[in-house]
């Protein structure tokens, strides 16, 4: 379900000369019956409005005052957006008699064409006060209150985003409200200006027009509209303009080489998922996003992420989470997918968030041969998955896949590789041995007859690679660097940096010579550590003949201390090393 909400104006919209019809309130009532929630959003006065509408308790919120107060018709709770209305401001109205004059909680209103004689009065006493017109109404609130800033308030006691909200109304002050929701509605009775906003008019008016969105969203959830085209997420650009996803109905998979830039490609996806307040969360098994700064992150390489901590924080809309797995041990992961991902299917099917699941080394958490995997809810959209190898991923998750970014040396193959575990029938071929240049991805609609380059914009924070990943973290016993030494008589375990230049500074020197001189070193820091930099100076020592044990030790530990950081032993100098 994509719309969880229905939020709508009062006067004009639900109501007809301030009353609402029993087939409007049956209409509202099997909305609410469909698991959806009502807020009624308006400009009247709470006490005016709560004397005047039999079923307040049909709305899960109501925000009166156009946006300056939120009120929960349960428990009778009153929440002030803004400070009341100056006394003296009041006083110089009712000198000035401008009647009639109506003052609630935060709101002073009246009507036309008493707003020359307001607009003076907040001249002369120096208020930071703005005039809102509805239909003839004249309403003055402090600045920036509006009915969207009070919805998004009301939408946050909910634990709703206003991508899932649908929005309806009638006058001038509804264009902030239907400028909030995803999908902005007018009723057929409604302001010319406002239709000409709106993604959609009714062809009834008043109480009808509103039933007859309720029966739409009751019915399919809007998928009936044609798509809301505004919304459009974009990816980049080829030679024909601008390549775009719908935020809501896309799957995609980000795939290519390790070191190619898979993850420089999702952080600026990550970037506009949040610039535009879709949510977002992102499982980490790596450590690759610990340091992202949109999002709160869970985990460390010392603690695992728990499933409730991870709910708790996405109960916020506002709120990105990272799910940092260098805490569990590299076979348990899925484990822990299999944990999570129902709980995330679950809150989505309540909520809509968040609205995109990031999977990073997907072919770790989804495996091919994963049994649970199977049983995991698939979500069909809304999920960019990460990952080397698309045939190492579960098919189950590959045949949700809508679109493919390849990127790194071989894209075209990497498409193929796709292909075959979708049976999917490929496109030509459209790069040659050049490759991609940085920040260019080989972009393909599955099914569509042909691929092509476009340019991504590159992330506008300059991402990272966190130091306790590599430095602290476990990598696993597949990833670990093993000091043997010539003969084969040891086999100590270094899976991290930390352990790395701790093992290689105690081992003897005919150990340590042993793996230097046959370039063992510069491998593992390439493939493991995913640092080119740093392997490619390591493999200038390596290269280096004339160098001892001692110096080539010296050598190698001032090349990691140069770019890695370590807080807890400040004598390594260890800094963070930026990402491909």
């Amino acid at each position: 379900m994509r719309y969880h909400a229905l939020a709508a104006d009062y006067d004009g919209t639900l109501a007809h000369h301030g009353h609402v019809d029993a087939a409007t309130w049956a209409a509202l009532g099997q909305l609410r019956d469909s698991g959806r929630k009502l807020v009624l959003v308006t400009g009247r006065e709470l006490d005016d409005l709560l004397g005047i509408i039999p079923h307040p308790d049909a709305f899960d919120r109501i925000v009166a005052e156009n946006g300056a107060l939120v009120y929960e018709p349960a428990t009778k709770e009153v929440r002030l957006l803004c400070a009341p209305p100056p006394p003296a401001f009041v006083e110089a109205l009712r000198r000035s008699s401008v009647d009639p004059l109506f003052v609630g909680r935060a709101i002073v209103a009246t009507r036309e064409p008493h707003e020359h004689t307001v607009l003076e009065v907040i001249r002369s006493l120096g208020l930071e006060l703005q005039v809102i017109f509805n239909k003839g109404a004249v309403m003055v609130l402090p600045s920036g209150i509006n009915k969207a800033t009070g919805l998004a308030a009301a939408l946050v006691e909910l634990g709703l985003s206003s991508h899932n909200v649908v929005g309806i109304g009638d006058a001038e002050n509804d264009h902030a409200l239907l400028d909030l929701c995803e999908c902005g509605v007018a009723v057929a009775n409604a302001l010319p200006a406002l239709k000409e906003r709106a993604d959609f008019v009714t062809a009834r008016d008043h109480g009808a027009g509103v039933m007859e969105l309720c029966q739409g969203l009751i019915d399919n959830d809007l998928s009936a509209l044609a798509p809301l085209t505004h919304h459009q997420l974009p990816l980049g650009k080829s030679s024909d303009g601008e390549v775009s996803i719908d935020p809501y109905a896309a799957s995609i998979m980000i795939c290519g080489t390790s070191g190619s830039g898979k993850s420089t490609l999702t952080t600026g996806l990550l970037e506009r998922f949040s610039e535009r307040g879709y949510q977002f969360l992102i499982l980490d098994p790596e450590g690759d996003y610990a340091s992202l700064e949109l999002a709160v992150v869970l985990g460390a390489p010392a603690r695992a992420p728990l499933v409730a901590e991870v709910l708790d924080v996405l109960r916020d809309p506002t709120q990105n989470v990272v799910v940092n797995l260098l805490g569990i041990a590299v076979d348990s992961r899925p484990a822990f997918a299999a944990q999570l991902l129902p709980a995330l299917s679950d809150l989505r099917a309540r909520t809509g968030r968040p609205h995109w699941l990031v999977i990073d080394e997907a072919h770790h958490l989804l495996p091919t041969a994963w049994e649970p995997a199977a049983e995991l809810a698939v979500r069909p959209r809304g999920t960019v998955y990460v990952t080397v190898h698309p045939g190492s991923v579960n098919p189950k998750v590959i045949a949700t896949i809508d679109t493919v970014l390849a990127i790194g040396a071989r894209p075209d193959e990497t498409i193929r590789e796709f292909c075959e575990v979708t049976a999917a029938h490929a496109p030509p071929r459209v790069i040659d041995d050049q490759g991609l240049s940085p920040g260019q991805a080989l972009y393909w609609q599955v099914e569509s007859p042909r691929a092509f380059v476009i340019q991504t914009p590159p992330p506008k924070r300059e991402r990272k690679r966190h130091l306790r990943k590599y430095m602290e973290g476990n990598l696993g016993s597949d990833r670990s660097f093993y000091f043997r030494g010539p003969a084969g008589r040891l086999n100590l375990k270094a899976h991290n940096l930390r352990l790395f230049l701790d093992l290689g500074g105690g081992v003897d020197d005919e150990t340590w010579t042993y793996h230097l001189r046959n370039g063992h070193y510069s491998p593992w820091i390439r493939a493991e550590i995913k640092d080119a930099e740093l392997a490619g100076e390591v493999e200038k020592v390596e290269r280096d003949g004339e160098l001892s044990a001692v110096d080539s030790r010296t050598a190698i530990r001032a090349a990691v201390e140069k770019r890695y950081t370590l807080p807890a032993d400040k004598t390594s100098g260890l800094v963070d090393a930026p990402v491909e």
